[in-house]
């Protein structure tokens, strides 16, 4: 976690440089959290229907040598088939994303994300988990066979129980319940997260949705 002083230090900065004495990288990555949300959803809606922008990464590399502005925070799963640049449209230094087996929030990922919204002025985070989750799916084994995952595995799948418990009140496909639980309560986590997060919801400078990522078309669907 960011010290108070550091943290004081880089929020300092963020206010300089809204002041214009020093601009970002990339200008029109300032907007509001409905703008941001927006951006994103047209992205994906390029994105799955096969129209993602051609983009050119060497224009951009010296203005992003100088420091980043990235309008979103993505919470996304490690599976190697989920790339939120890709499914979004993006290019470097739109998105600020913080990717775990998962896609849940640790204290570590807390932080990063706060860093994301707090500092480098990401107005909307976005919890992404997907469909046919490996990680969900391992937890879900657990919960119903007692299965003991090695290493730090297990870690996770205990970090899921809860999720998987309340997947198994609504009754139907337990992964896809569990799935969507599990993206619920960790975007609940993020809107009631203090002191940083929670204040930049209330004074409406920043939104917590939460997305499911279909393998198969490509499309996101907001769920929370």
């Amino acid at each position: 976690m960011f010290g108070a002083v550091s943290l004081l230090s880089m929020l300092e900065a963020k206010t300089v440089l809204a002041a214009g004495d020093k601009q970002p990288p990339i200008l029109a990555n300032v907007m509001t959290p409905d703008t941001a949300l927006k951006r994103l959803t047209d992205g994906n809606k390029r994105y799955a229907s096969g129209k993602s922008n051609i983009r050119d990464f060497s224009k951009t590399r010296v203005a992003l040598a100088k420091g980043q502005n990235p309008y979103a925070s993505i919470l996304s799963c490690a599976d190697s088939r989920v790339t939120p640049e890709l499914c979004f449209d993006e290019g470097r230094g739109d998105l600020f994303v913080n990717r775990l087996a998962g896609n849940f929030v640790t204290p570590d990922i807390l932080a990063s994300i706060e860093y994301g919204s707090a500092v480098l002025g990401a107005s909307v985070i976005m919890v992404l988990g997907h469909s046919e989750c490996g990680a969900i799916k391992a937890a879900i084994d657990a919960d119903k066979n007692h299965t003991d995952y090695p290493g730090h595995i297990q870690s996770i799948t205990t970090a899921l129980n809860p999720a998987v418990k309340a997947g198994l009140k609504n009754g139907g496909d337990l992964l896809n319940a569990t799935t969507l639980e599990n993206i619920k309560m960790n975007v609940a986590i993020l809107k009631d997260s203090a002191p940083l997060l929670r204040k930049l919801v209330q004074d409406k400078k920043l939104i917590v949705v939460g997305g499911l990522y279909h393998l198969d078309t490509g499309k996101v669907d907001l769920v929370a």
